[in-house]
Order: C-alpha cells, then sequence, then structure tokens
C-alpha cells in the first residue's frame, strides 16, 4: 500500500524471521555481504576467517581492513549481555587486531557506555564500534537489513580518554601528597588529626565557628594555607571578612609575616591565605613543602583564633 504520492510504509520485520539462527545463518550472510557492513563503517573490510578460533574460543569473523590490520566481529541477534562483550575484547586482544565490532538487534545503556569508554581508555590505534541491525521492509518488498552505528571511535574520544588519564594521575598524586602531610601533621598538631586523605586539590577542617574553614590547598606548581569563609549569605562572609581584616596588623604580627587577604567581591565566599612556590609537579621537593604548609597552618590557626572567637555568628 502506497502511503501519499507513492512513498512507501517503513515496517519493522523480526530478525529472527531474515535469519533463524545467528551462527548458521546471519554470520555467514554477513561473510558473503561484508561490503555492506563495510559501507556502514566507512572502511574497506574484507574476510579472513568465519569461526576463527582464538584460544579457547571462537571469534564469529575475523576481517582485515585497507590497512591490513584485522578486525574481530561478534554478532548478537539479542540484547547485548556481558558474554557477548566480554569475548570480543578477548578476541580483540589474543588475536592482536586493532578494531573491534560488536553487531547486535538491541544495545543495552550500560553496554553503550562501556563501548565508548573503551574508545576513551584504549590506546589512539584501538577503535570499538557497537552496531545495531534491524530488519525492515517496504510495503511488500523483501526484508532487508539496516544497520546503524550507535558507538564509533573519534579524535574527540581519544582526547577525552586522555584526559581523564591525566586526571586519575593527578588523583594519585593528590592522595599521595596529602597522605604525606596528614603523617607530619598529625605530630605537631590534632587540628587535622580527624581529616583523611582524599583525591581532590584541597582538604579542610572546621575553624571552630560554622561556615569557617582551614584548606590545606595543592596544585601543579602551588600551594596554600588558608581560612575559607563560606557561610550561606554573601554580605556576611564579606563582614566577617571585613571584622578580621580590621585587626589584619595584630594577626600578621603574631603570624611572623604579611598574609595575602582575599576578600573576593565578586564571589560568595572569602579567604586569607599564605601561598608557597612548589607543588604536585616537584615532588623530590615534598617533604620540605609539607613542613612548610603545616608550619605555616599552626601559625595561622593560633594568631586567628582569638579573633574568630570573638565573631558574633
Amino acid at each position: 500500500m502506497e502511503h501519499g504520492d507513492g512513498i512507501g510504509k517503513i515496517e519493522r520485520v523480526p530478525l529472527r524471521e531474515i535469519w533463524k539462527n545467528e551462527s548458521r545463518d546471519f554470520t555467514p550472510w554477513l561473510e558473503r555481504y561484508i561490503d555492506i557492513l563495510s559501507e556502514v563503517l566507512n572502511m574497506e573490510l574484507s574476510v579472513v576467517e568465519r569461526e576463527k578460533n582464538v584460544k579457547s574460543f571462537w571469534a564469529d569473523l575475523v576481517a582485515e581492513d585497507e590497512k591490513g590490520e584485522l578486525v574481530v566481529i561478534e554478532n548478537e541477534l539479542k540484547k547485548t549481555d556481558h558474554e557477548h562483550l566480554g569475548k570480543l575484547i578477548t578476541y580483540l586482544v589474543n588475536t592482536d587486531a586493532k578494531t573491534a565490532v560488536l553487531i547486535c538487534s538491541e544495545p543495552r545503556q550500560e553496554h553503550i557506555n562501556v563501548v565508548t569508554w573503551l574508545n576513551e581508555m584504549t590506546p589512539s590505534d584501538i577503535s570499538f564500534y557497537l552496531v545495531k541491525v534491524e530488519g525492515i521492509k517496504i510495503d511488500d518488498s523483501k526484508p532487508a537489513p539496516l544497520f546503524s552505528v550507535i558507538v564509533k571511535p573519534s579524535e574527540e574520544s581519544k582526547q577525552i580518554g586522555q584526559e581523564k588519564q591525566k586526571l586519575a594521575q593527578r588523583h594519585i598524586l593528590r592522595r599521595a601528597f596529602w597522605e604525606g602531610l596528614l603523617e607530619k601533621c598529625n605530630k605537631k598538631t590534632d587540628l587535622f588529626s580527624n581529616v583523611s586523605p582524599q583525591i581532590w586539590n584541597y582538604i579542610g577542617t572546621g575553624a571552630g565557628k560554622t561556615g569557617l574553614y582551614y584548606h590545606f590547598v595543592i596544585s601543579g606548581e602551588r600551594a596554600d594555607v588558608e581560612l575559607y569563609i563560606d557561610r550561606k549569605e554573601k554580605e556576611e562572609n564579606k563582614k566577617i571578612f571585613d571584622t578580621l581584616l580590621s585587626h589584619k596588623e595584630k594577626i600578621e604580627e603574631k603570624f611572623g609575616e604579611p598574609l595575602k587577604w582575599e576578600r573576593l567581591d565578586e564571589k560568595k565566599a572569602s579567604r586569607i591565605r599564605r601561598s608557597f612556590r612548589g607543588g604536585l609537579k616537584n615532588k623530590d621537593k615534598w617533604d620540605e613543602l609539607q613542613e612548610k604548609m603545616i608550619d605555616a597552618m599552626i601559625k595561622l590557626e593560633k594568631s586567628l583564633k582569638p579573633y574568630i572567637q570573638k565573631l558574633e555568628i
């Protein structure tokens, strides 16, 4: 039946009506018509072997791309599952292939996320594709496969992966830095005795009033110790800062050197800090930097404590 100006209607056809069996019907069909998948993936594929033995497993199809690199293809005419995805990765590793393709009828979101993650976190020459296959026909035509690429590699995905790896490395470094600092700190003061190492760029403890915190802060090339003023209302934070600022001379005299007084008018919070050169990048100087930060924190807390206690908040 035509639907307006000679336009046909697309109908979905259950895949099992086209290929009754995945291994006996679909895989041999795909071997013969690999050019259809080639067009969808935008690569030139030629089949090397069907049902290739890989250790104690059998890969559905192994092909070569235009560069002569191996491509492993796993077929799953149903919802994706852990078994087929695990097999695909096993085939890729054990055949030294560069590309892996999982064809399925219904990709689960969890597995979409996994294939996306694999493209981000694997080396730049490794690629993963997740392809959905459907059966369709137009009016009374013969059924035909419709392939859709759900996930594919890209330069952007590899860049995202590189950034994630850099972030993970920074997390490891920060945690190691805080472990060393807290071990030293707890031998000199109880101020941070209830604080655990974290992956973030700061660790903090209460300064005796709600919304006031003492922070150790670390970055690649700088470190800070600070009083961070961050109550609910911006106006209240600025009032507290101004009150402490009015005692600047006496506070700095007790601290022993000038401090950085940052009202931060454009932001809600304010802070008072002492900065040091050197940071995570100078790992061979961590011990020296940690000792400086701890000594400065002890002095900062003693210098500010009398005035914080008198705050009417």
